[in-house]
């Protein structure tokens, strides 16, 4: 996928992280397929509370498939966000989204826009497309365990 800006809102801050993710489980977690990792990315944004997004002077970076669709890519830790900030996207910066906002605001705003998310996309530029539709749903499933 290559990268193309999408000037959305500024949310969040950079450098805020709730949890250490060590050298062995960054490498395992790049190492799994696909649903794994989108499986790792739904259960740690919704304990953590936080979704992480890559921006730069000209806003929000957004993938490009070989057929022409948009996907926003996000990642569950700055860590992963930082290693995917290489190449056409070199200097971009992790920021952080709420999770709550995340769900109730910018995926029904994605979706509208016809766009797709690009879940935990890899440096070797493998992520999981998904409507966000769906991540909404999954999203909000695993939500519901931390209410109380």
């Amino acid at each position: 996928m290559s990268p193309a800006p999408f000037p959305r809102r500024q949310v969040g801050t950079t450098g805020r992280v709730s949890w250490m993710v060590g050298n062995e489980e960054f490498e395992s977690v790049l190492a799994l397929p696909g649903i794994a990792r989108y499986e790792y990315f739904v259960k740690r944004a919704a304990s953590h509370g936080q979704v992480w997004g890559l921006r730069g002077d000209g806003g929000w970076v957004v993938a490009v498939d070989d057929d022409g669709n948009r996907h926003f890519p996000v990642w569950a830790h700055q860590r992963f966000a930082e290693a995917c900030a290489t190449g056409p996207w070199a200097g971009e910066k992790p920021v952080l989204i709420d999770v709550d906002e995340w769900v109730t605001g910018w995926l029904p705003e994605l979706e509208e826009d016809g766009m797709r998310v690009a879940v935990f996309q890899t440096p070797d530029d493998e992520a999981v497309g998904i409507a966000p539709a769906r991540l909404k749903e999954d999203l909000e499933a695993e939500l519901e365990q931390f209410e109380l």
